[in-house]
């Protein structure tokens, strides 16, 4: 894994309240249900997103938590960067304190390669991208678990 379970569960989350309806919140047992989260792990990482002002809290029986910014403008850089720091990252893979283009470590170059495209990939993935994704994820599956329903059901008649 490239961050930590904090911020795979803030992701999926995430994705989760992506398809939230404007002026809606979702409960955190919703969304922990749905994204396979422990509901208690979850609502302290929610809790700590939304001090940060990433959602938006409203207590009550309607309430619960909702994007403060759009899933469109939240790229996963961002919300890794809010839960895990990015100094993982930035840290030589071989544990050396002096590692650096000048004096590279035998790891540096094919590190410092794939450490380009992580984070390429987190700053230019976002929240709905993942969330579209998703969804026709779930819509395909959805298609075949039918199709052999179908199958079964046929072959049984």
């Amino acid at each position: 894994m490239i961050y930590s379970r904090s911020a795979e569960y803030a992701i999926r989350a995430f994705v989760q309240l992506a398809a939230v309806p404007e002026g809606k919140y979702a409960m955190v047992k919703q969304i922990a249900e749905q994204a396979s989260i422990p509901s208690h792990f979850l609502a302290k990482i929610l809790q700590q997103l939304a001090r940060k002002g990433f959602l938006r809290s409203s207590k009550g029986p309607t309430g619960g938590f909702c994007l403060r910014v759009p899933a469109s403008e939240m790229n996963l850089l961002t919300l890794v960067d809010s839960i895990d720091g990015l100094a993982d990252f930035e840290r030589c893979p071989a544990g050396m304190h002096e590692c650096n283009d000048e004096a590279p470590c035998g790891m540096h170059d094919s590190w410092k390669a794939l450490r380009g495209r992580i984070m390429d990939y987190l700053e230019q993935t976002t929240i709905e991208e993942l969330a579209k994704g998703f969804e026709q994820k779930r819509k395909n599956l959805e298609k075949i678990t039918k199709k052999a329903a179908k199958r079964s059901t046929t072959k049984k008649a």
